[in-house]
């Protein structure tokens, strides 16, 4: 029999089926009120309750919406670098190792993990064990999870410096811990603003450390802001952690994207910091594709002990292919560092540069005040100056909501409301600044800039 007669035989058969109507009292419809109580054990877990809402879902709905060029979220809209696509595809079609399609070590394909130990030993001035002192998840945000739900209990306190990378919040309360916030504050807002004059305060650092002190998260150049922290403030952080007996979860994932003569410093090379540190690094991050989601976490084998048991209980292991195609990229990376040319670790930060540059010069010219990032590829924007009136969109979200929701359907332009990396009670820090990502193409930066100097916006006196 033909599908086509198939076909024709399904549809006499199902004419000759009795109407339904629309709510039968025997086949209630999708839509009719239940007649029955819906049970009280049928619904989210009271744990997850206050993190429903994220920033990502809603502004990259909106920005994909309004058809408005997206300098909001995080990612490149070009390719990683060749060589690194060429392994990932030269795996995926080997007919040599049919185990790359298989499952490989939950805790990181050894290849990787072999590879990661070659990279940051030298960096970390020791010698790390590739088995022990090495894991690999999915993402960055793979690792955070993993060792802020197997390192933290109930009751614990875990100090987030502010603006922050919007899921710490969440992680360390889906955790049963307690965050305490640490703002950042810009210390000039008239001139030249970079992300050094955000500041913390000594004392009041030292005043959030206590005996419930379990960890730090110390995000090292910072997103949104940019800071790259002088060895001062490191030290301070570390002196902190080392008298309050407390970890420091490292995330470092924009390592590589360090500008002009700021220097990273990686808090773990401290004397004291290894045995109670996690660094944390990023494959999507270094080599600008974001979609390959691979992360890996280093550190002393008593703490990754924990993050490994969380993590072969829920994620297991990641994708082969990628770890094989990440392996062999960070293989070609170490054998060509030193040649900027060549190492796209090395060269990134000078392909961002002029990025950074032109987009500081254009929020200049029309009245918005940038701090210029010291590292990372996100600008933090103070729109104070701007006199915009903006229309009441019947929420009682902070300023910066409202505005980038005007700016994308009206203008087309998208960006990050900053104030959701704050805590509730320090929203009112962020609620006059913009993000905005400049990891993109100059075809993008440049459509950007003439939406920007088309307002015409008037600049308070």
């Amino acid at each position: 029999m033909s599908v086509s007669q198939i076909v024709g035989q399904s549809r006499q058969c199902l004419s000759r089926l009795p109407a339904l109507s629309v709510c039968s009292s025997d086949i209630p419809a999708r839509g009719c009120q239940p007649t029955r109580k819906m049970s009280t054990k049928i619904k989210m877990a009271d744990r997850l309750k206050g993190t429903e809402r994220n920033v990502w879902v809603e502004f990259g709905k909106l920005a994909a919406d309004y058809k408005a060029i997206n300098l909001g979220q995080g990612f490149p809209d070009y390719h990683p670098p060749q060589h690194v696509l060429d392994e990932f595809a030269k795996t995926i079609t080997s007919s040599e190792n049919s185990l790359f399609h298989q499952y490989t070590r939950s805790y990181g394909h050894p290849h990787l993990v072999k590879t990661l130990a070659q990279l940051y030993s030298p960096i970390m001035g020791r010698q790390i064990d590739a088995m022990s002192e090495v894991m690999v998840s999915v993402g960055a945000f793979g690792i955070l999870f993993s060792t802020i739900q197997g390192l933290v209990n109930p009751g614990d306190e875990v100090i987030i410096i502010e603006p922050y990378f919007d899921c710490y919040e969440p992680m360390v309360k889906v955790a049963g811990g307690t965050p305490v916030f640490i703002p950042l504050r810009p210390s000039k807002t008239e001139g030249t603003v970079t992300s050094h004059d955000w500041k913390l305060d000594k004392e009041e650092l030292a005043s959030k450390f206590s005996s419930k002190t379990k960890a730090i998260v110390f995000n090292n150049p910072n997103n949104p802001v940019g800071k790259v922290y002088k060895m001062d403030e490191v030290e301070m952080i570390a002196d902190l952690c080392k008298k309050h007996d407390a970890v420091c979860i490292a995330d470092e994932v924009y390592e590589w994207m360090i500008y002009s003569d700021n220097k990273h410093i990686k808090i773990a090379t401290l004397p004291g910091m290894w045995e109670r540190t996690i660094t944390i690094g990023s494959a999507g991050k270094t080599f600008s594709a974001t979609g390959w989601k691979l992360g890996w976490g280093i550190g002393p084998s008593e703490l990754i002990q924990a993050l490994s048991v969380l993590h072969q209980n829920s994620i297991y292991t990641c994708p082969t292919p990628i770890q094989e195609a990440v392996a062999s990229g960070l293989d070609y990376e170490i054998s060509v560092f030193g040649d900027q040319e060549k190492c796209y670790l090395q060269s990134l930060a000078l392909e961002l540069l002029p990025k950074r540059d032109m987009l500081a010069k254009v929020l200049a010219e029309v009245g918005i005040t940038p701090t210029i990032p010291e590292g990372g590829y996100f600008m933090m924007a103070d729109i104070s100056k701007l006199d915009v009136e903006i229309p009441d969109d019947g929420t009682d979200d902070p300023y910066d909501f409202k505005f980038i929701r005007w700016m994308c359907k009206e203008k087309k332009l998208s960006a990050i409301p900053p104030t959701a990396f704050y805590s509730q009670g320090d929203k009112k820090l962020g609620e006059k600044f913009i993000r905005f990502c400049f990891i993109k193409n100059d075809e993008t930066l440049e459509a950007a800039s003439k939406v920007l100097r088309s307002w015409n916006v008037a600049v308070k006196k």
